[in-house]
């Protein structure tokens, strides 16, 4: 993989007190945002009719954890790193994590810090082993779609959607998924979690930006924020070009992925 270049610039201080209210309408009608707003969400504004925008995010230790060696991860990410991921949620049309992270955080999925509309719920469940009483199927108002395969024993209910597509190995290939998320009206889709989620998408070449919000804390060991499949030397590192801002005691890596896209 040839190598490209990554900016240099200064860590840029993000002013989040600064004309949020209007950003989630401003983005999805196609205006330009005021700073630092464009800066930091601009590359989320263009959507084709064929290829979803997708976002993954992942917010994790200095040393590059999201949760100790027993799944707990509550919560290395503080205050303004919460408030992030509550904006890139406002921004987008659906939201999607994996049957893993419903059970190890039972997440609600929902804008709750910052103003904003709540995105589609979404999960990837590919033998249907969540109950319909998990929070992210919480009837209220907001639709709902469980990602399965066929003959899974889904326990859904309350006008909880399915998509079934096919099994490949045991999982569901990401670029099936945004072909059907975006089928069903969904142009921008944030990809949340867990790890193995995340990773999956972009091993697939799936992902046009990924923001990694960087906590000052050290767990030492634990579960890692990206597993992708392994290079031989380094002229097999993925090289992005990225920014990066800080966001009161946490740092936000911006990368750009778009140049890497190699799924529709």
């Amino acid at each position: 993989m040839p190598a490209t270049r990554i900016h240099s610039e200064r860590t840029l201080v993000v002013d989040t007190t600064q004309g949020w209210g209007e950003v989630p309408s401003l983005l999805r009608s196609g205006k330009k945002l005021s700073e630092p707003w464009e800066s930091l969400f601009g590359g989320l504004r263009p959507v084709s009719a064929s290829r979803p925008i997708v976002v993954g995010q992942i917010g994790q230790s200095l040393d590059g954890r999201i949760a100790t060696l027993s799944g707990h991860s509550r919560y290395i990410n503080g205050p303004e790193g919460i408030a992030h991921l509550h904006r890139l949620r406002a921004l987008v049309d659906a939201v999607v994590v994996g049957a893993g992270t419903v059970r190890a955080d039972d997440p609600q999925l929902t804008v709750r810090n910052v103003s904003g509309p709540n995105p589609v719920r979404v999960v990837i469940d590919p033998r249907g082993t969540l109950p319909a009483t998990a929070r992210p199927f919480t009837s209220d108002g907001v639709r709902r779609i469980v990602v399965t395969c066929e003959n899974a024993q889904l326990n859904t209910s309350n006008g909880i959607e399915t998509i079934v597509l096919p099994d490949v190995a045991g999982r569901i290939a990401p670029g099936a998924i945004l072909d059907a998320l975006n089928e069903r009206g969904m142009g921008r889709i944030l990809i949340e979690g867990g790890a193995q989620t995340v990773s999956s998408f972009l091993s697939a070449g799936c992902l046009d930006r990924l923001h990694v919000v960087v906590a000052p804390m050290i767990l030492g060991s634990g579960i890692t924020g990206l597993d992708l499949p392994p290079i031989a030397d380094m002229t097999g590192a993925m090289r992005v070009p990225m920014r990066a801002y800080s966001l009161g005691t946490e740092v936000l890596f911006d990368c750009d992925l778009s140049a890497q896209r190699a799924c529709k």
